[in-house]
């Protein structure tokens, strides 16, 4: 870091100089962090022992036996047909490692200047880049989730048209399904009017949650929304007064604990443009797309695994003693990876390179990836675009990522 200072030489000469440049730089203090709120820290990552991080290449892969179908056969003793075997099978999906780098240089002799090694600061706030980065990764691969999902429900994910998002009478082992409830231009927390009071000005969530889980509903899950989102719910009286607390977090929760509300300013939506690109599928619409929709999750606990990678030289220190006319510079590297896996999905994305965030939220099309803005040609036509995160288990009620799209 270089500083640079006017100084004003006064009848002391050079003692008066050297008040005032301490003067001037006086001592550093740090501002605060104001970052969205982080998800990384939170209960909807957890582990799985199946993913190994030693792996070779790129990827690795966990199976496991699917449901059986049984067949049941009624005993006969005049028939004397061999009855019919239930066969069983298994199934895999793919999760992909990634690792990110952080790093900064000094000048050596600034420090002479300032009196402030400017990479102590770095490492000190490492922690707070190696958090933000795993936030934002998570929160990628939500958007990416439900990109996927929309191209079941609204365009052609599949390969043939969807049937929209989740409702209380849908087959959830049927993948034209997006598994996504869409609330349309109904607001998450309707006006108060004389039949509407309470819990039931908030019934989208409740049902949106009674969609996407049937009888297999959750006893809590996490509720992840923006502020104003979050400041509809408090104006409704809806927020609790106890709260929740998992480790160092404490949650907010609303109808005695049902959700637990995670309050992030972080994008989760899609731009208006994704969303007229996915009514121009052969899917549903979204009937909510000319409403100024937003998007809020319902995320259950542990539907994100997330496992670090052990990269070799975390930490390595380099300096070049001859730049800066010899005065030297000194660098430092700070490296980190994880895989993230969200339950039940299988990464179909490249398996050649480490994925960045917006590789997350991307999709396929021609086999290559590409951001959903760019994607055109397999919404209607010919082949077809579908996400990088291709839904693996044989029902729904398995995923525990849900988008659900309100005005």
């Amino acid at each position: 870091m270089t500083v640079q200072t006017s100084l004003t030489v006064g009848a002391g000469g050079d003692a008066n100089s050297n008040f005032v440049l301490q003067e001037a730089l006086s001592a550093y203090s740090d501002e605060a962090y104001t970052n969205a709120r982080k998800l990384s820290g939170t209960g909807i990552v957890g582990s799985n022992p199946e993913i190994d991080t030693s792996t070779e290449t790129y990827i690795g892969q966990v199976r496991w036996y699917k449901p059986l179908n049984p067949t049941v056969n009624v005993a006969s003793l005049t028939d004397s047909t061999d009855g019919v075997k239930t066969s069983y099978s298994q199934d895999y999906l793919n999760y992909i490692k990634t690792v990110r780098t952080h790093g900064a240089m000094k000048v050596n002799l600034s420090q002479v200047i300032t009196q402030e090694d400017g990479l102590m600061k770095i490492g000190k706030d490492f922690g707070e880049t190696q958090s933000q980065d795993e936030h934002d990764a998570i929160l990628a691969v939500c958007r990416g989730v439900m990109i996927s999902e929309l191209l079941n429900g609204a365009a052609s994910g599949q390969g043939v048209a969807g049937l929209g998002g989740q409702t209380f009478d849908n087959d959830p082992t049927d993948k034209r399904y997006g598994f996504y409830v869409d609330l349309g231009a109904v607001k998450p927390v309707v006006d108060s009017t004389t039949t509407i009071q309470g819990a039931a000005r908030a019934e989208g969530f409740l049902d949106a949650i009674g969609m996407a889980w049937k009888d297999y509903e959750p006893d809590y899950a996490y509720l992840v929304v923006s502020p104003s989102t979050m400041a509809s719910l408090r104006s409704a009286n809806l927020v609790d007064q106890t709260t929740v607390t998992e480790g160092n977090v404490v949650f907010s929760t609303i109808f005695n604990g049902k959700f637990r509300i995670i309050q992030t300013r972080a994008s989760q939506g899609l731009l208006s443009s994704e969303f007229t690109m996915m009514n121009s599928g052969p899917g549903l619409d979204l009937a909510g797309a000319a409403a100024n929709t937003r998007t809020s999750f319902i995320i259950l606990p542990g539907s994100i695994a997330m496992q670090a990678l052990t990269v070799p030289m975390p930490t390595e220190i380099d300096r070049a003693a001859s730049a800066y006319k010899g005065g030297g510079t000194t660098s430092i590297w700070y490296r980190w990876g994880y895989v993230l896996a969200p339950a039940g999905y299988n990464w179909d994305g490249p398996q050649t390179a480490f994925p960045t965030n917006d590789d997350y939220q991307s999709v396929m099309e021609s086999s290559a990836i590409t951001p959903l803005a760019s994607a055109t040609s397999g919404l209607v036509t010919g082949g077809y675009v579908k996400g990088v995160w291709e839904r693996k288990t044989a029902s729904a009620l398995s995923l525990g990522i849900l988008p659900v799209f309100h005005n």
